[in-house]
């Protein structure tokens, strides 16, 4: 018997979480979910099972999410070890959705192996979906992100991110089903114990054997061919960290770092893509600022540059903010604008302000006036460019919520800013880019100031990509975008479906049992 099973389970979501990206160690938190569901089967209550559950997900989130304390590091006014309490509260609370998703399973099918695997894997799809929509949502490394380094093409194209992480918990639990059959040799007696030493060594070698032999047959190019190009693009990254980015004694040479990046205009039409908040003049406002950039760019060239929108009230008062891409064209004209409209809590606005201000706390970017969100996913159209679909930074994580439904963009462009976010934040942004890819059949462009900028292709792959904290270019073709998914043209309602699915598989199992 494990005698200390709460314990045992935090220890196993901590090492669980070095699956994501920098170090992709997914093998690893396969290994970890098949020894956690034995414990969690084993539980002898509901609150048991609850509790083993909860303490899985805060090893999980604790490790996965620690690039949040980086963020920490750029503002002043607060304490920087306050980044580590942040990281451990909000663990605290998105861990109730893993501890959900045990307590259904133990609730269900506790009495059989197969059974709790069925309703584990669907319970963790609905309560994953629950973790990225509930109080503004927060959606960060969804589990099956993890395997994206698999070439999971086809199966994120039908059931998308939470049907994924659905499936990574069938391979664990799945894994173990096999292992305790290969060591019993009795395939009508499934029960595990934590103490069958034999089935869950078996196991465990089995949970890592059969995804890689997914790996090798997910990999193989049956008709391998040249990458199909579109129009020229210009990925640009200047390399300017957080602590220079809104120091107004370094706008000069930022500029001169965007411009030299940025090059000289050629034959060819260029599309220009620059980072988020690449831009701190507000370009509706200022003429002059538009100027300066218009003449780094060649007649037929466009421009999309990160900035800020000022809003208005009916008495032309400041009321707020926008967090906002602009496409421009060589005459200094704006063509476009989009308005972020997942909004990061206490980055780009302070909850509660009055109370909260009043107590010392301020947001994690710089200044007083609160982002006030866009309408949601818009696209632009850019003359000899296509149409682009626009997602500032954090949004691109919202699996069925980045391209609109009713204008299907040819690429989305990702700018972002990932410099206050240590080693581990720009990787993991980046796998769950290549995952929308995946998701929607459209290219994926990220620009950002330090990294890391990329080209990823309509199936996910990373066609170029740019280092952490150097700086450069990507000049390109634009990769053309696939038909349209089933995911792209369904959306969140497949992943459902298919918890459906595994839930009436669950159901059944246990009418046939009795």
């Amino acid at each position: 018997m494990n005698r200390f099973p709460k314990t045992s389970a935090a220890l196993l979501g901590l090492a669980s979480a070095l699956g994501f990206a920098p170090l992709g160690w997914w093998p690893l938190t396969l290994i970890c979910l098949a020894q956690l569901i034995p414990i969690l089967q084993s539980a002898e209550g509901m609150r048991a099972a609850l509790a083993r559950g909860y303490w899985f997900g805060w090893g999980h989130f604790v490790v996965g999410l620690n690039w949040i304390a980086g963020a920490f590091l750029y503002q002043d006014t607060m304490p920087h070890w306050l980044g580590w309490i942040a990281v451990i509260l909000l663990s605290f609370y998105i861990a109730v959705y893993p501890a959900a998703a045990a307590g259904l399973a133990w609730r269900w099918g506790r009495d059989h192996l197969l059974r709790f695997t069925l309703f584990f894997a669907a319970g963790w799809i609905v309560t994953e979906w629950l973790r990225a929509t509930m109080f503004t949502g927060f959606a960060w490394n969804p589990l099956g992100v993890i395997l994206v380094p698999t070439n999971v093409d086809l199966l994120a194209r039908l059931i998308g991110s939470f049907g994924l992480s659905g499936v990574v918990i069938l391979l664990a639990g799945l894994a173990l089903v096999v292992g305790q059959w290969l060591a019993t040799s009795n395939i009508r007696n499934f029960s595990l114990t934590p103490q069958n030493g034999k089935a869950a060594v078996i196991g465990i070698s089995t949970a890592v054997m059969l995804p890689l032999a997914i790996t090798m047959l997910s990999g193989v190019e049956l008709f391998p061919g040249k990458e199909p190009k579109g129009p020229l693009i210009r990925v640009v990254q200047p390399n300017i960290g957080q602590q220079d980015k809104h120091d107004d004694t370094f706008d000069l040479l930022n500029f001169a770092k965007l411009r030299a990046m940025t090059g000289k205009p050629g034959k060819e039409p260029r599309l220009i893509l620059w980072p988020e908040a690449a831009t701190p003049e507000f370009l509706e406002d200022e003429e002059w600022a538009r100027e300066r950039i218009a003449e780094l760019i060649g007649p037929k060239d466009v421009i999309m540059t990160g900035g800020a929108a000022l809003i208005y009230d009916a008495k032309d008062r400041l009321s707020g903010a926008r967090n906002s891409t602009f496409a421009m064209t060589a005459d200094a004209k704006l063509i476009g604008r989009y308005d972020k409209a997942h909004l990061v809590p206490y980055g780009e606005y302070l909850p509660m302000r009055p109370i909260l201000s009043a107590i010392g706390l301020s947001r994690l970017v710089p200044g007083d006036i609160d982002f006030i969100p866009g309408p949601g996913p818009q696209t632009i159209a850019l003359p000899g460019f296509g149409k682009a679909g626009v997602q500032i930074c954090y949004e691109i994580i919202f699996s069925g919520d980045v391209a609109s439904d009713s204008d299907r963009p040819d690429f989305i462009f990702n700018p972002s800013n990932d410099a206050w976010f240590g080693e581990w934040g720009p990787p993991q942004h980046l796998a769950q880019a290549r995952l929308r890819a995946i998701e929607e059949g459209l290219p994926v462009i990220r620009s950002t100031p330090t990294g890391i900028s990329a080209v990823i292709n309509a199936s996910g792959k990373l066609l170029d990509s740019l280092p952490y904290k150097r700086a450069g270019y990507i000049e390109t073709h634009l990769p053309l975008a696939n038909a349209p998914t089933l995911f792209a043209l369904y959306g969140n309602i497949l992943p459902f479906l298919f918890a459906l699915f595994l839930t009436v598989l669950g159901v059944a199992h246990r009418l046939k049992r009795r």
